[in-house]
């Protein structure tokens, strides 16, 4: 299947490429810094810094190529030809491919050039022959001799270090780097290479750079480590090696690169992207364990997974985050159940249920328990749920989320739901298990720690075998169908593999898997994603020179407004392609982004906070609306965006919420040491702002303001709160019209225009006249400002503007009343400068003057 997809797919590759990369037919390569990943017949051009690989050339030769290595005498690559007997291909920078009969020249799956033009290649456990491929040469193209290893070593691939002319090689299963001398065949064993110790992958690519440095790419996960400067090592010394970078997995792969040319290297503390792969210093995998970079970070509990919001879930899922906030409700690895490898592990059950598919003793020195989050089958399509934890040292290192389905596939993405809660998708590519791809994604979170990703369903047959299935977009999966679905993450891809591994072993236990329908990675991805004000914010990825992209999707304005349909069209140059979208204020939006050669597309979500309504209080609400604030929102202010309005009766306390993130997680609010919003309605108002940090509810910071018919503007210091604190960590705020007797009461509530500002009467100018004080807010105003004061009596009060000419400007009557009065004031057409204002009823007078910037 992949291959048909790529093979579809080349034409229009070789379209866009053409522009660029003219070249004459059966032209060498020379030195240049790509790799070439050969697997089978077909050659990826990979940038090893980034471990990006493109589909190049397919189908080059009928059969399979193997063996392969960069000639530095005549710039072409070489490979051995698995059939017809004795063939080797030269291949060109356009891919065209010249075959040479050479006797005494079997297949070989190792091989490299030496920079004098003899080929090497390896023929059994410790033989090895060489060809000539000098074209001055008068042997040229012809078997020079066979020499013997003086031990035999069992490896894939093998590489010349231009530094030494030595070749070198990582010995499968005991990840013993080896150095060869090629005239006498003598193997050292310099040592086990540290990246690698407890591994058992196949190392079937391997290459060199300038400096000596040795990378070595993993089949099976694609993952690409480099061994740093082998020439200067001996047996026994310090081999000093790291993670390089990840890229796509095959089971047969060969890899040529000339050992000249440079390798871009990432400098770890200097916040530059210096490799050109679009990570910086810590976010790239090369920086793993270097200078300040940590090599280990936990990862996130099960417990908390298994969601992302979206237009038909907002809700139940907002009502899930909400009543875990409400109920501070704490999952806790340490008192969590332990999970006991049972007896009968591993083999086939006669009632077959989500525990048969948990991986034991898997992960060394592990300890399993249980984090299942059981409150997901409520609010989605899931009907039994288990999630695991693998917990060493008191933290996770792993975690495997199942749940069965049963008419569709699960419906939540993990690499939906870690971006749309403030992750970052570093990167995408596959893993090979059982010779099938899988796609792995490696994910930062918003505390900087990472995560490896992989997820795939498994689905009965009628014949009752298993199909498995792996794609990045829900709409691939088999329809109508029901699922054991899989969604996996660890700390590090090798533990990542071992899990999927491992749950695959187990659904083959339970029932043969008969078929595997999977998809390619999207070449073409949202890296971060945020909104603000209007505008939503991308960060792309584009492994291609530059391509066309159509942004489409569905957004809401509010809580409770209809979908519209969006699309834009955008087009990428680079790399990494910084990207703002106005999309105007919205609450949710849910966009495709799919590109010009129809390759996988990537699917995202993004979402403000939420505005609802307590579980408690639904059933007595008649009306609900949330709309979108009228006036923009001054940049020094924290603003809460969109207000909200209901209809009530009851004898209870009604009460709505408003997230402050769409995953519930606390603000720093300490530079806004206030909260201002207007109010209207019936009865007395509790404010609360509902704090990370504080556990019991009780406890919470709230105040209580009396309502009326008429617009209030209320602005409450953080000291005027019951239970006053620091508002370094706030979650929620919550408006609650407090019940006041038992009998049934019909009530309103308009609250519009929340923000947090840094005080009360910060840059405020206040004025003073008979013994009556207004308090103007903010004062200088950029688009309204809040006119305060208090009154004794109730009134009908007249509200004028004058300019610096003594001209009135503007004037609008408004009922005061006994008590604190605000009157919002919109500056309309007027332009920047000083202005005086007067506040008068039949008995009173107060004016003073405002600026305008």
């Amino acid at each position: 299947m992949m291959k048909n997809y790529l093979k579809s797919l080349l034409v229009l590759l070789l379209v866009n490429f053409a522009a660029t990369k003219i070249v004459a037919q059966n032209s060498p390569f020379n030195c240049v810094e790509e790799a070439y990943l050969f697997q089978n017949n077909d050659v990826y051009s990979q940038n090893l810094a980034s471990g990006n690989a493109v589909l190049d050339g397919i189908n080059i030769t009928p059969a399979n190529i193997n063996g392969v290595g960069y000639n530095s005498v005549d710039g072409y690559i070489w490979g051995s030809l698995k059939s017809p007997a004795n063939t080797l291909v030269r291949i060109g920078a356009n891919y065209q491919v010249d075959t040479y009969t050479v006797a005494n020249a079997p297949f070989s799956y190792v091989g490299d050039v030496h920079p004098n033009g003899t080929y090497y290649l390896k023929s059994g456990g410790d033989g090895f022959y060489k060809v000539d491929l000098d074209p001055a040469s008068p042997t040229y193209l012809t078997n020079i001799g066979t020499g013997t290893l003086s031990r035999s070593i069992n490896c894939h691939d093998w590489a010349f270090n231009a530094a030494d002319n030595m070749l070198y090689t990582v010995e499968k299963g005991t990840n013993l780097l080896c150095k060869i001398d090629p005239a006498t065949g003598v193997v050292q064993e310099i040592g086990i290479v540290p990246i690698l110790s407890g591994l058992n992958y196949t190392y079937g690519a391997v290459y060199f750079d300038v400096d000596g440095n040795f990378y070595v790419s993993a089949n099976q996960t694609g993952t690409v480590y480099i061994v740093r400067q082998v020439q200067n090592l001996g047996i026994g010394s310090i081999i000093s090696s790291n993670l390089f970078a990840y890229g796509p997995s095959s089971s047969s792969n060969d890899g040529a690169r000339c050992p000249t040319a440079p390798v871009p290297q990432e400098d770890c503390t200097n916040g530059v992207d210096d490799d050109g792969d679009g990570l910086v210093d810590c976010d790239d995998p090369s920086c793993s364990g270097v200078a300040v970079c940590p090599v280990f970070s936990a990862t996130s509990s099960g417990n908390d997974g298994g969601l992302e919001s979206n237009n038909r879930l907002s809700q139940q899922i907002s009502y899930r985050n909400f009543s875990r906030v409400k109920n501070n409700y704490k999952f806790s690895s340490l008192t969590a159940r332990r999970v006991v490898k049972p007896q009968n592990y591993a083999a086939r059950s006669s009632n077959m249920t989500l525990w048969d598919f948990i991986p034991m003793d898997v992960l060394e020195n592990a300890q399993a328990v249980e984090s299942s989050p059981s409150d997901l089958v409520d609010i989605t399509n899931a009907v039994d749920v288990v999630s695991v934890d693998y917990v060493r040292d008191g933290a996770s290192i792993g975690t495997l989320l199942a749940l069965q389905t049963e008419s569709s596939v699960y419906e939540h993405t993990k690499h939906i739901c870690d971006r749309f809660t403030g992750a970052e998708l570093l990167s995408v590519s596959n893993m090979e298990i059982n010779e099938n791809i899988f796609l792995k994604s490696v994910v930062k979170k918003p505390d900087g720690s990472q995560e490896f990703v992989a997820s795939f369903s498994a689905r009965l047959l009628p014949d009752n075998n298993f199909s498995v299935e792996s794609h990045w977009n829900l709409d691939k999966f088999t329809q109508d169908s029901g699922f054991y679905n899989f969604q996996i993450w660890a700390s590090t891809i090798d533990d990542l593999y071992k899990l999927a591994e491992e749950v695959l072993r187990l659904v083959e236990v339970q029932k043969p898997i008969t078929s595997y329908n999977t998809s390619e990675a999207p070449p073409v991805f949202v890296r971060k994603v945020e909104y603000n004000q209007g505008e939503v914010h991308l960060d792309i990825v584009n492994i291609f020179s530059n391509v066309s992209t159509t942004l489409e999707g569905y957004k809401r304005n509010t809580e409770t407004g209809s979908e519209e349909f969006v699309s834009q069209q955008i087009e990428l140059n680079e790399y990494l392609n910084h990207v703002t979208f106005d999309a105007g204020a919205l609450y949710d939006f849910g966009f495709r982004l799919s590109n010009q050669y129809d390759m996988t597309p990537d699917d995202v979500f993004v979402s403000d906070g939420t505005w609802g309504l307590d579980y408690s209080s639904q059933p007595y609400v008649s009306n609900f609306n949330v709309s979108q604030n009228a006036t923009n929102f001054d940049p020094d202010v924290y603003g809460v965006e969109r207000n909200f309005a209901i209809e009530t009766s009851s004898n209870q306390d009604i009460s709505v919420y408003r997230s402050l993130t769409p995953k519930f997680s606390g603000v720093d609010l300490s530079s806004h040491d206030a909260i201002s919003f207007n109010a209207k309605g019936t009865g007395k108002l509790k404010v609360m702002l509902v704090k990370e940090s504080i556990e019991a509810w009780e406890n919470q910071m709230y105040t209580i303001v009396d309502l009326t018919e008429n617009s209030q503007n209320f602005i409450i210091n953080k000291n005027d709160f019951v239970n006053a604190n620091e508002i370094n960590d706030v979650k929620m705020i919550f408006f609650t019209l407090v019940a006041e007797s038992n009998q049934t009461v019909n009530k309103t509530l308009e609250v519009t225009d929340v923000l947090f500002r840094s005080s009360a009467t910060a840059g405020v100018e206040e004025e003073q006249l008979v013994n009556n004080k207004v308090t103007v807010s903010p004062n200088p105003m950029a688009s309204s400002a809040s006119f305060s004061f208090n009154s004794d009596t109730k009134s009908v009060y007249n509200f004028e503007v004058y300019d610096l000419f003594g001209k009135r400007v503007f004037k609008q009557s408004f009922e005061g009343v006994a008590g604190r009065n605000s009157y919002s004031f919109n500056k309309r057409n007027l332009s920047s400068g000083m202005y005086f204002f007067s506040i008068q009823s039949s008995n009173k007078q107060m004016k003073g003057k405002f600026l305008i910037k």
